[in-house]
């Protein structure tokens, strides 16, 4: 064994407590760290700032300057040094430029943060180090079974739907509009899998406002980012017009593919899934539903209406490392047809079993290196239920709406859209061009990050409330540096 390979080993314990002790470190500081430290948004290269040390960089061991073979910012490959020389240069050149994503007032991207519970299963799939792929080594694959199960109940479908824990939510649209893509060839006497994209001809899908992921999906699927077709949106909505979604299937002369939103990404707006299903019995579509983040909305009773015909779809992407507060990255897709599914996904190797009437995970997703994802969703949905769950969406709901409300007191800024759930979109009341809305999330990056968006024809800001730890008191802090902020501009 190598010699460094061997001391580390022997010095495993107390290395493992050097690294939980910097992870606390890390943590215990995310209150008064900079959301986002300018090291991070300047790309700035290695230093320590002291503002940065004091926000909760420093190493808990005192830990200094790399040692045995470190290398300086832009250099090549180290020497070595072992585990120590790696978290003594971690701690000096990383760890400061670190964002405080973990924490309550990032409200960038829909991101959530980590439960403890989470936190320790995922802490707990890098130790048991599981390849959850196949029945040849079982259990793995069996707790992700028993997960899907559980986040079925939390989201309310039926048992019709079978789950495959994925990366995120454009691999989990991607998995989706896969199995859209054979079902098209199952409707014209195709099969795609094995013949290719070719042989479908011209596909169309309709979406009133798709995820950018979905454009993504079709181009890695073949089927061509053009392929999307937008239909027209209710006024000032960000939800699709069914009667002009109806009128797109009449012209569309053949099977057809329609995505759905539930949770758009600026209003979180909701398609009417139940008119849309209902579609689906006159024009025989495949109804795909992204649900990224707002499948969630079925945890609260004062909301779960926004998600009512949710398990008529034929697939649904949900993901996870936003509001079920699991690390990144983990997402789950939902389908009707795993037969489909495993026709697009098999991998005929011998060393990997059969196919078998239940197919193993590897004949379920494009990967074949199947981290377990799931013990981390399993820790906290174990730990917490769906009582605990459902407190952090209405907490984060409560928050969102909150905020709103700030946004419209504040004077020189405008709310654009209602509060519907989770996000809050706004921009500035005077000469809102990008330009000034970029200077006004620079300004407030210390404090709280938000997003860039266009609303309405208008360069905007958006909020997006999705952390486990996020109180009121950030709500008034956030409140607060906003305020100063657009004070701040020239």
């Amino acid at each position: 064994m190598h010699p460094e390979l061997a001391a580390d080993l022997g010095r495993l314990p107390e290395l493992l407590e050097e690294t939980r002790q910097r992870a606390l470190a890390f943590l215990g500081g995310l209150d008064g760290r900079p959301v986002l430290p300018q090291a991070a948004a300047s790309g700035a290269g290695p230093g320590r700032p002291a503002r940065l040390a004091a926000a909760g960089g420093g190493s808990p061991t005192g830990g200094g300057s790399p040692t045995g073979g470190g290398s300086p910012a832009g250099g090549g490959l180290p020497a070595g040094g072992g585990l120590p020389a790696a978290l003594a240069e971690f701690a000096e050149r990383w760890e400061p430029r670190l964002s405080a994503s973990a924490g309550p007032r990032y409200f960038g991207f829909v991101t959530g943060g980590a439960t403890p519970a989470a936190l320790a299963g995922d802490w707990l799939t890098a130790a048991v180090d599981q390849n959850s792929n196949s029945s040849l080594d079982p259990a793995g694959q069996h707790l992700e079974r028993e997960t899907v199960g559980w986040l079925r109940e939390l989201f309310g479908l039926s048992e019709a739907h079978h789950g495959t824990f994925v990366s995120g939510a454009t691999m989990s649209n991607t998995v989706g509009l896969a199995i859209a893509r054979e079902w098209l060839g199952e409707r014209l006497g195709v099969d795609v899998a094995e013949d290719g994209v070719g042989a479908l001809g011209p596909v169309r899908v309709l979406s009133g406002g798709a995820h950018s992921s979905v454009a993504k999906a079709l181009s890695v699927l073949g089927l061509g980012r053009t392929a999307l077709r937008p239909v027209p949106l209710l006024p000032g909505r960000e939800a699709v017009d069914a009667a002009a979604l109806e009128r797109a299937l009449a012209e569309s002369g053949g099977p057809c593919v329609v995505v759905a939103n539930a949770g758009t990404v600026n209003t979180v707006d909701f398609d009417d899934l139940r008119a849309i299903a209902e579609l689906r019995e006159r024009y025989g579509f495949w109804l795909h539903v992204d649900a990224a983040f707002g499948a969630f909305a079925a945890l609260s009773p004062e909301h779960a209406e926004l998600v009512a015909g949710l398990d008529l779809a034929d697939s649904v992407c949900v993901d996870l490392h936003k509001w079920l507060n699991v690390p990144y990255d983990s997402a789950v897709q939902f389908t009707r047809r795993p037969d489909l599914q495993a026709r697009v996904f098999r991998n005929s190797a011998a060393y990997l079993g059969p196919l078998g009437e239940h197919p193993d995970l590897v004949h379920l997703t494009p990967e074949n290196s199947h981290r377990l994802r799931a013990l981390a969703a399993w820790f906290t949905l174990r730990a917490y239920g769906r009582s605990g769950h459902r407190e952090i969406v209405e907490r984060n709901i409560a928050g969102a709406r909150a905020l709103g409300e700030a946004v419209e007191r504040i004077d020189g800024l405008r709310l654009l859209a209602p509060v519907r759930l989770n996000v809050v979109c706004f921009t500035l009341a005077a000469d809102p061009t990008a330009e000034r809305l970029a200077a006004l999330a620079a300004g407030l990056a210390e404090e709280a990050f938000v997003t860039p968006t266009h609303y309405a024809g208008l360069p905007a800001l958006r909020a997006a409330f999705s952390n486990w730890r996020t109180t009121e008191a950030d709500v008034r802090r956030t409140a607060a540096a906003l305020a100063q902020a657009v004070r701040n501009l020239p």
